[in-house]
Parts: structure tokens; sequence; C-alpha cells
């Protein structure tokens, strides 16, 4: 299990700047414009990569450490998802708290290192930041807990691996739910439309790329390749809970994984295309509606 677990992650690392990428091509194509190539954002990194990176005098080195953050606490949580199907590379009793705490330090480090500057613009985008951020973990967690009582285990990689399909058989209507709101969570964790435009730099609506702007060369890298590492952790999520490969065979089962990560690419970037981004004061309504859904699947399950 652990070398088809290894080979899985190693799947995910190599195409997760495909996803966004598939995402905004499907936005271009359907409003009829070309878009960039779907491999840009390789080029893109191997280009912020090969250039020097500029600090301002103002910053401290928490503005240096976030990019690193950013990139190391979605690597770390990685291990901790099957996208196999089956198990994951590391995992423990309990580690989908550990799943929310990497990427709650990853944000509040990005956060920080955006106050670092002294920029009252990157200020807003970070506040703007964190705010959704207490609407989103509380739906990840009714998430994980709809997932726990639904199978039986403390684990992502059992509940996702081992035992979703007996869930399936049991309670599907609560997962259904759980695929639902873990899909609202990407968008928002993605950055995605309609929560936030990763392509605006209009300065009243920039969420989280006001707070990347003064970052460059590899820091940058770091930081874009960290978000599309974090879009395709939550897409395998949702894979892993609508689509359980656990009875497939495991060459299947990882194979299966890429095609089922660009469909939930696409059909973010339908959403993107068809539907208006929401006004700031709506996101929390919307984040708590995912909220909500989970609730209602952990509530079917302790009736």
């Amino acid at each position: 299990m652990s070398g088809s677990a290894t080979t899985a992650l190693a799947v995910v690392l190599i195409i997760a700047p495909l996803l966004p990428s598939l995402a905004s091509r499907t936005v271009a194509f359907i409003t009829g414009r070309r878009g960039a190539p779907l491999l840009q954002p390789y080029r893109d990194l191997v280009k912020l990569l090969g250039k020097r990176a500029v600090y301002s005098r103002t910053t401290t080195g928490v503005f240096r450490a976030a990019p690193i953050a950013v990139l190391a606490t979605p690597l770390l949580a990685a291990a901790l998802v099957p996208f196999d199907g089956h198990g994951s590379l590391a995992g423990f009793a309990g580690d989908a708290i550990a799943f929310a705490g990497l990427l709650a330090l990853g944000r509040m480090l990005l956060a920080l290192g955006g106050l670092d500057t002294g920029s009252s613009f990157e200020g807003m985008g970070a506040s703007r930041e964190l705010a959704f951020a207490s609407f989103i973990e509380p739906a990840l967690f009714l998430c994980f807990a709809a997932l726990a009582l639904t199978t039986g285990e403390l684990s992502l990689g059992r509940m996702l691996g081992g035992a979703i399909d007996r869930g399936w058989a049991q309670a599907p209507a609560s997962l259904a739910m759980v695929g639902v709101s873990l899909f609202v969570v990407m968008l928002a964790e993605a950055s995605r439309g309609p929560v936030d435009d990763p392509a605006t730099h209009l300065e009243l609506t920039m969420i989280h790329e006001v707070t990347i702007l003064d970052h460059s060369g590899p820091d940058l890298a770091f930081l874009l390749y960290g978000s599309a590492l974090k879009f395709a952790l939550f897409a395998a999520l949702v894979v892993d809970t609508l689509m359980p490969r656990t009875g497939w065979p495991t060459p299947l089962a990882v194979a299966a994984l890429i095609p089922a990560l660009a469909v939930v690419a696409v059909l973010v970037g339908v959403i993107e295309s068809t539907f208006a981004r929401l006004r700031l004061v709506q996101v929390p309504q919307f984040l708590a509606g995912a909220a909500a859904l989970a609730a209602l699947g952990v509530i079917l399950r302790v009736r």
C-alpha cells in the first residue's frame, strides 16, 4: 500500500499546477477567449525559480518564512490523504485534525507575511483571508465529523480509503452532503469563484492575491505551487468521498485519479464562468451554507 500511496502522491505533486490552469482554460473556452496555454503554470514556476527574490527593508524574517510555510504545510498534509483510494502515505488516529491544522498554519503565516510588509493594502487582504477562514474551518471539521461517524474511523486514510464503501452502503445521503460541502470548501481554500477570483486586481475585491503582491522570484513560485497543491488536496478529498475506489485494483485506482481531478477542475471552471462573483458580505453566508450541509450530514448519523 505504501508503494501505491507514494506513486499516487507523486502523480498529484506533478499535476497539481495543471488543475488551476485547466479551470482557467475552461473559463476561457466558455467565455469565448483563447486563454493561456495549459502548461503555462509550469513555465511560470521555472521562470520564477530562476529569478532573484526582492525584499523590502521594512520586512522581517516572517515575510521570508511565509512562502516556505505555504509550500511545506500542504506537502505535509498531502501525506495524510489517500490519493490511491486505499490508504495514505502516513496517518494516525485523529490525523484529520492535523490536516486542518497544517493548512491553518500556512494560512496564518501567509497573513502574518502580508502584515509584515506594513502595507494597509496587504493588511486588508490578510484580514479578509482570516475572516473567511473562520467560516471555512467549521465546515471542514463538520465534514470530517460526518465522515468519522459514517465510517467509524478517525484517520483520513481509513475514512476515505478502507471504510468509505461501507459508509456509502449505510449512509449515502450523509456522504453526498459531505461531498458537496467539501467542494464548496475547496472553492474557498483554492481562492476560486464565486468566492474569489485569482485573476482580479481590483483593490476592493482581492482576497488571496493581495497578500502575495510583494513576493517575487522563488518565493512567489512557492506560493503559487502551494496554492495549486491545496487545490489538488481538496479536489482529491472530493473525489475520494464521491468516487470511492477501495475495491478497485490499485493501478486502476491511481490511474483513475487523474481524470477525476481533471473533471473537478473543469467543474470549477464551469462554475466560475456561469456564476457571478459573490459580494464580500455574501461569502460568509455561502460558506455557512456549506457548514450547515455538513452539519445535516452529521445529524443524519446521530439521530
